[in-house]
């Protein structure tokens, strides 16, 4: 007789997020596809700088099974530049009105640390989720900002800012460190009443190589959160540095490390490549599915 215990993140419809009034479970993981409006993202194949390139990038998502678009105008590579609150809403505005009148009824994510983009972005386009990498610690406002717009908000772990966090990142305990940063915002953003929360361990966020991949080791400790996980792995230099690569060539290492995230818990994949993302979602699921029938 086989040991009959299945992965529980399959068997429960808890998680789950309520995106202006749709219910949306996440107890089977969804892909989320990347749209960078920013001239120097770290990938050069996720830059979409023409409104044309921009909407055609959505529609590839969409095709090729992604359920949720994470649009960026501000780059949040290590060593990237500042851009001005300004610039990040000149670049964002006319793709966030074109997306929504081609596509009113998808799942549209904003990457964003400020504020008064978030908000302008949830009450003037329709916006779904707020993506902050810094969870509140670029804006101060951020917090109260979301917690008055009552969307779903994806809580980052970062250490540092994009311009200094991948100098000389140390850690005693990277993953209980990351976990209890997590703990404490968790518990201010629900003292002001915000309850769809989505953690993200912040992959290459403050972290060198070592530390990733540790905290993918012990992926399994942010289930003690009992709330969503996003894992965003793709292309990042974990695998390309490790493995004397380039962001170009890294698409077998990031469908390995997704299959790890995913068998350690991760409910949304923050991906380039959507396809290969959703085809590792079903492979993983079939897997452990399987398991729950086959008990000769």
């Amino acid at each position: 007789m086989k040991n009959f215990e299945v992965e529980d993140r399959f068997l429960t419809s808890a998680l789950s997020i309520n995106c202006r009034g749709r219910l949306v479970d996440l107890s089977e993981p969804v892909v989320m596809g990347i749209v960078n409006l920013t001239p120097d993202s770290f990938y050069e194949g996720s830059r979409a700088t023409s409104l044309d390139k921009v909407l055609s990038r959505v529609e590839q998502i969409l095709d090729e099974g992604g359920r949720i678009v994470d649009i960026g105008a501000c780059s949040t590579r290590p060593g990237a530049d500042d851009v001005s609150e300004e610039e990040e809403g000149n670049r964002l505005w006319p793709v966030l009105k074109a997306v929504r009148d081609h596509w009113p009824d998808i799942l549209l994510s904003v990457d964003t640390f400020r504020g008064k983009i978030a908000q302008k972005a949830v009450n003037d386009y329709g916006v779904d989720l707020i993506n902050d990498i810094s969870a509140g610690m670029l804006d101060a406002s951020m917090f109260e900002i979301v917690a008055r717009l009552n969307v779903p908000y994806i809580l980052m772990h970062m250490k540092g800012t994009p311009g200094n966090m991948q100098n000389n990142p140390v850690y005693r305990d990277v993953t209980g460190e990351v976990i209890l940063f997590l703990a404490e915002k968790v518990d201010q953003l629900r003292a002001l009443g915000v309850s769809d929360i989505i953690i993200d361990p912040g992959f290459g966020f403050g972290k060198n190589i070592e530390h990733n991949f540790r905290l993918l080791n012990e992926l399994e400790q942010f289930k003690m959160f009992e709330l969503p996980l996003l894992v965003g792995l793709s292309r990042k230099s974990m695998i390309y540095k490790y493995l004397s690569s380039t962001p170009g060539n890294s698409l077998n290492g990031t469908t390995v490390l997704n299959t790890l995230a995913l068998s350690r818990g991760a409910n949304i994949l923050r991906v380039h490549d959507v396809k290969e993302a959703v085809e590792c979602v079903k492979l993983v699921s079939k897997t452990i599915k399987r398991d729950l029938y086959d008990i000769s």
